[in-house]
């Protein structure tokens, strides 16, 4: 392998990782916003209020987009199947 294809291999890398974590964190983004709002305006300063919405939710997010992540996934594993073939 020359090292533009070592290269390309570690961006495909990267890229692969944001596009299966992504969507999760994009979740937990959103959901921790509302909760900090919802925080701000009835000023209830519970912990318990920030995580439990949060993990509910991310579950929820998993479950949906497991299919799609698995399926990125896969992907990534046969390109590198071919450069592996290949040499």
């Amino acid at each position: 392998m020359s090292g533009a294809e070592v290269l390309d291999v570690a961006r495909d890398g990267v890229f692969t990782m944001l596009k299966v974590s992504g969507p999760l964190m994009l979740v937990a983004l959103v959901v921790g916003l509302a909760v900090a709002l919802f925080q701000a305006l009835t000023q209830i300063q519970e912990l318990t209020l920030v995580f439990v919405p949060k993990i509910v939710a991310i579950f929820v997010a998993l479950v949906l987009l497991l299919p799609f992540m698995g399926a990125a996934l896969a992907g990534y594993m046969d390109r590198i199947q071919v450069y592996i073939v290949n040499g």
